[in-house]
């Protein structure tokens, strides 16, 4: 049933070459019908393994998480998916669980699933500080303002295509947060399935505790009262 549907995988990339070949090595190949890299201006190898282990190749310039993610959405506008799955290059991800996020999509027509790393298997030492305090912080937050309960605000997920659309998407820095905020004021049909995570081998996005908390705290408070007054009606166009 689920090779049914056309479905594609979006990875943001920088600097990726020694956990990347495991990424996509384990994408699965008989339920995945193209993998999108987008290259976020990598020194290392990272376009190399991409192009060799047959992903699509993408460039993006800006630097950040949103960028390439809107990069990769607007190349498959010309390929017209019928499920998006957000995927990170540094392997925390488990990418053999892909099928998680998709079959309730397929099977019970949700619009937005979300891999929610609280709810499944996490390797001890795998969330850090930063990560921990963003996750709290955010979900306490939407729970507060937006009245929907979610337990992560973490990259792996799987959304309709055409759904992805309509929300609009244009935050650099709070890429996560503004597709479940706006996916909730757009009503849509959402739901969190378990997923594993565990420390992976890429660089930390953070130096440090402290200066990781600020960020995330910024980043945040930033996406959820920028989003308070996403009206459905009037999104725009990529």
């Amino acid at each position: 049933m689920l090779s049914d549907k056309k479905i594609a995988v979006i990875i943001p990339a920088l600097n990726e070459e020694k956990t990347l070949s495991a990424v996509l090595d384990d994408i699965p190949g008989d339920l995945v019908d193209e993998v999108v890299v987008v290259d976020n201006g990598s020194s290392d190898k990272t376009p190399e393994i991409a192009k060799e282990r047959g992903a699509t190749l993408l460039f993006e310039s800006r630097r950040g998480y949103g960028y390439p993610c809107l990069r990769g959405i607007e190349y498959l506008k010309k390929r017209n998916p019928d499920i998006v799955v957000f995927l990170d290059g540094n392997y925390s991800d488990y990418p053999d669980e892909i099928s998680r996020l998709v079959e309730p999509v397929v099977r019970d027509d949700y619009d937005l699933v979300c891999g929610s790393r609280i709810m499944g298997k996490i390797e001890e030492g795998a969330l850090r500080i930063p990560v921990l305090f963003g996750n709290f912080l955010a979900t306490a937050l939407i729970r507060l303002f937006y009245g929907f309960k979610y337990t992560d605000v973490g990259p792996f997920r799987a959304i309709k295509f055409d759904k992805l659309l309509k929300l609009d998407m244009n935050d650099n820095l709070g890429w996560t947060i503004e597709m479940q905020v706006k996916a909730v004021k757009s009503r849509f049909k959402i739901t969190e399935v378990p997923v594993s995570y565990r420390a992976g081998t890429g660089r930390s996005k953070f130096t440090g505790n402290i200066k990781g908390i600020a960020v995330v705290g910024y980043r945040i408070l930033r996406a959820i009262f920028k989003n308070l007054f996403f009206s459905p009606g009037h999104a725009g166009n990529l």
